[in-house]
C-alpha cells in the first residue's frame, strides 16, 4: 500500500537526516524516504541502516533514493529513482519483484515511459521552485498537474501519483482536486515543533478526498 503522505528526508546545520526522520516519524509520519546527495555510498550505506532501523521501530516504510543495492542491502522497503538514475529495470533486478519502485516525472512522456517499465508510484514534479534539489526540471505549477492528470486519466493509466516539489500544506485543497493520489512534503516538516499537528491535520485533508484504489500490485515472487 503506498502512504498518501511522504517524507523526504533533508539535513541542515541544525539537524541531521537521522534526527529530522525520527521527528516525522514521531509526529506520525509513515513513509520516509531517505535522499542523501553528495556523500559517499559507504555513509549513505550507514545511514540507510539506521534510518532502517528507526522506521522497524515506528512500523514505517522506508524508500531509499538513488540507491537501490543500498535498499536491498538493509532489506528496506522500496527505492526511488530520478530522472538521470539507475533505469526501473535496472533497480527492479537489483532490489526483487515484491519490493516498491517509485519514479520522479516531470511530464507525460516520463510517466508513461516509467509506467511501461514498471513502477509502482511515480513522484510528479516539482510543482513549485524548491532549493532542496539541484538541477531541477521546469515547474509545473497546478495547471501543469492538472494537464498531466488529465492526460492520464484520456490515456487510462492507473497508478498513484505522489506531487512533489516546494509544497505547502496550503496547496493541498487545489492540488488533489487534480486527482494526484498523494503530496511528498520536506521542509515544512523537518525540525517543525509542530509536526505532530499539522501532520495530523495533513492526514485529514487527504481523507476529505477519498481516492479510488489505484496501488498498481507488485510483481510476484
Amino acid at each position: 500500500m503506498i502512504d498518501r503522505l511522504h517524507y523526504i528526508s533533508q539535513s541542515s546545520a541544525e539537524f541531521s537526516h537521522l534526527e529530522a526522520i525520527e521527528q516525522v516519524l514521531n509526529a506520525g509520519g509513515k513513509w520516509i524516504q531517505l535522499r542523501v546527495k553528495n556523500q559517499a555510498e559507504n555513509e549513505v550505506l550507514n545511514l540507510a541502516k539506521a534510518a532502517n532501523d528507526l522506521c522497524k521501530k515506528f512500523a514505517s516504510k522506508l524508500i531509499i533514493n538513488d540507491f537501490p543495492e543500498i535498499s536491498k542491502a538493509i532489506d528496506a522497503d522500496g527505492t526511488h529513482v530520478g530522472l538521470n538514475d539507475i533505469s526501473i529495470v535496472n533497480a527492479r533486478l537489483s532490489i526483487g519483484n515484491h519490493k516498491i519502485i517509485g519514479a520522479t516525472a516531470n511530464t507525460f512522456a516520463d510517466l508513461q515511459k516509467s509506467v511501461a517499465a514498471g513502477a509502482n508510484y511515480i513522484g510528479l514534479g516539482p510543482y513549485r521552485f524548491t532549493s532542496t534539489k539541484q538541477n531541477l526540471s521546469p515547474i509545473l505549477g497546478l495547471e501543469g498537474f492538472k494537464k498531466i492528470m488529465d492526460q492520464m486519466r484520456n490515456a487510462n493509466i492507473n497508478i498513484p501519483v505522489i506531487a512533489i516539489g516546494g509544497l505547502t500544506p496550503e496547496d493541498l485543497p487545489e492540488l488533489l482536486k487534480t486527482g494526484v493520489y498523494g503530496v511528498a512534503l520536506s521542509g515544512v516538516l523537518s525540525n517543525n515543533k509542530d509536526a505532530d499537528i499539522l501532520i495530523k491535520q495533513l492526514y485529514q485533508e487527504l481523507q476529505n478526498h477519498p481516492f479510488p484504489t489505484l496501488n498498481k500490485p507488485l510483481a510476484s515472487c
